[in-house]
């Protein structure tokens, strides 16, 4: 839990009877590697903030995968569209390892945002935050070669690198296996 509060705090500040009202929300889940967070179809209604593992943002268009974001350790994020709307999830987040997280209720966090100004200002931060981190994605995959997307991926993301296969980085580059592996063989 207080991996989340000092997430939280590295945002925006918050007072101590938010924190106490965010530790009466919270949930503690582990999943085995390969268990969905969340399936397709399904209405997401939580944020998840990672405490330990990792997992994958997906989709699957015409039987192909598509990885949107991989997520890490200490990372808040949602499927926001899918809870904004109120219509079944188009993704699906899939552990790519055992992971540890923390789950909170959006209704009731939303409910805690009205009660506390404080968590109202993290919240319209992150979602700020979250918004220019996905233009960037968009941007990387309309403008950017896959070589590029691969240098930025090594440059901005290698911790992760080894904790993903080859066939997700693929994924996630908008690219085949065998062409990885021609961009990974000239670097």
């Amino acid at each position: 839990m207080i991996e989340f509060i000092n997430f939280c705090k590295k945002v925006s500040p918050l007072d101590n009877d938010c924190i106490i009202d965010l530790n009466s929300i919270i949930k503690f889940k582990k999943v085995k590697k390969n268990d969905f967070l969340l399936n397709v179809n399904s209405h997401s209604n939580e944020l998840f903030f990672i405490k330990k593992g990792i997992v994958k943002f997906c989709f699957n268009g015409d039987g192909k995968e598509f990885i949107m974001r991989f997520f890490a350790e200490n990372i808040l994020f949602a499927d926001i569209e899918s809870y904004s709307s109120k219509q079944h999830s188009k993704y699906e987040i899939i552990a790519i390892e055992n992971t540890e997280y923390f789950s909170l209720p959006f209704y009731e966090f939303e409910q805690l945002c009205l009660k506390h100004h404080s968590l109202e200002t993290f919240f319209r931060k992150f979602m700020t935050i979250a918004n220019l981190n996905m233009m960037e994605r968009v941007s990387e995959i309309l403008e950017e070669d896959a070589k590029k997307r691969y240098a930025n991926f090594i440059s901005k993301k290698s911790q992760i690198l080894p904790r993903i296969s080859l066939g997700d980085l693929a994924s996630y580059l908008g690219i085949t296996q065998v062409s990885l592996s021609r961009i990974r063989a000239n670097k």
